[in-house]
């Protein structure tokens, strides 16, 4: 994590000096507008914050709501700035925002396929959702891409997908992501909501829960309540006492009634502001504070992170388990969302999902795919996969 803590170590000195902090976010969609919406609310005034997009008068649009409802609370004390015609597919374009900018937070929240659930195609046919991997990459590395020409130096955080995406990027020795957000944030307060309810506690904050698991689990526990038959990685504290549970109950009760449109993006968005605020909140207090990230340093699946306020360092949390254990965790849970391998630039798909996409969609998948191939491979997905099944009123019903 060595580049990663030049990033920390800079960006603390900007807290502790009270200038500026930029954060960018790229693609205002409901993710990135909910994510707005939270960093307003902190009524920070050290906070600069960027939305940056193709379509300006629709960013225009949502973040006049976003600051006339924001001041209506009397929490508006962010500036807010609109970047037009910054296209995700066009590298220059994305570099010029960024060079202009100079943001020390980017967040990208972009979507290739916007207005569908991609699980809501892939859950119920395949019981995966690796088969999205090529979307969820495409506009990440393009705006990695854009990250390296342009000489940014901002903390990245990226939303879809990262337990695959940034160990892709890296493995292809490309500009690769610090943080992703998602999955284990998700799944984590479920779990605080039943040792609270059992113990009878009443702050949720003091519950400690650690977890190490992809993004498979992090769906069939909150869908189904159960682990596929898997041990995950699973250690709860209260108060630094280490509490005993019965972990099929725990999970039987994680699986809690959500509804299936975007207003899911709040717990998405939320990841997002968590890393951020959780990386502020060390520095300006000084200690160390836990987060929870899919793809950190390029690894494979999710794990808990450690941010120290003083030293401006993070580092993998293994008080618990080591970095082998929970890699080893992260690879057996990930599989079964039939991603078999990212390794030399290769994203490489298990056989069983291989033959559910065939039999499910009649689409030969290719078993293996390089990088220089996401965006074939990403277009073949939407015209042979998702095009044909959105016409399904099962589908457009989740949409």
């Amino acid at each position: 994590m060595e580049l990663l803590n030049k990033k920390l170590t800079f960006l603390k000195q900007k807290v502790d000096n009270n200038q500026p902090i930029t954060i960018m976010i790229i693609g205002l969609g409901s993710v990135g507008c909910y994510l707005l919406d939270y960093l307003v609310s902190l009524g920070d005034p050290q906070l600069r914050l960027v939305v940056a997009g193709r379509n300006t008068e629709k960013m225009q649009m949502d973040v006049n709501i976003i600051r006339t409802a924001s001041t209506i609370r009397r929490q508006c004390r962010s500036e807010i700035k609109v970047v037009g015609n910054c296209d995700l597919n066009d590298v220059n374009s994305i570099a010029v925002a960024l060079k202009t900018e100079n943001p020390d937070f980017i967040v990208n929240s972009s979507r290739v396929y916007s207005g569908l659930k991609y699980g809501s195609i892939s859950w119920s046919n395949l019981r995966a959702y690796g088969i999205w991997t090529p979307l969820s990459i495409r506009y990440a590395k393009n705006i990695m891409e854009a990250y390296a020409q342009a000489g940014c130096e901002a903390i990245s955080i990226n939303t879809s997908y990262s337990d695959a995406v940034i160990p892709w990027l890296k493995s292809s020795v490309k500009t690769y992501f610090d943080f992703g957000s998602g999955n284990l944030n998700h799944l984590i307060p479920r779990m605080k909501f039943y040792i609270a309810e059992k113990y009878g506690m009443t702050n949720l904050n003091e519950i400690d829960v650690t977890l190490a698991v992809s993004h498979f689990h992090d769906v069939v526990i909150s869908k189904e309540g159960h682990a596929e038959g898997q041990d995950i990685l699973l250690d709860i504290k209260y108060q630094g006492r280490t509490i005993q549970f019965n972990k099929e109950e725990l999970l039987k009760t994680c699986s809690i009634a959500m509804p299936v449109d975007q207003k899911r993006n709040m717990m998405n968005a939320s990841s997002n502001f968590n890393i951020i605020d959780s990386v502020l909140t060390a520095f300006r207090e000084k200690k160390q504070v836990k987060v929870h990230a899919p793809g950190v340093d390029g690894e494979i699946g999710g794990y808990p992170v450690i941010i120290d306020g003083v030293s401006a360092t993070a580092q993998f949390d293994e008080s618990i388990w080591s970095m082998d254990q929970m890699r080893e965790a992260n690879r057996k849970s990930i599989y079964c969302d039939g991603i078999e391998n990212v390794t030399d630039a290769t994203l490489v798909f298990t056989d069983q999902l291989v033959a559910k996409v065939k039999k499910a969609f009649n689409v030969d998948l290719p078993k293996t795919i390089q990088f220089e191939n996401i965006d074939i491979v990403a277009e073949f997905i939407i015209n042979q996969i998702i095009k044909p099944q959105i016409t399904s009123p099962s589908i457009r019903s989740q949409k």
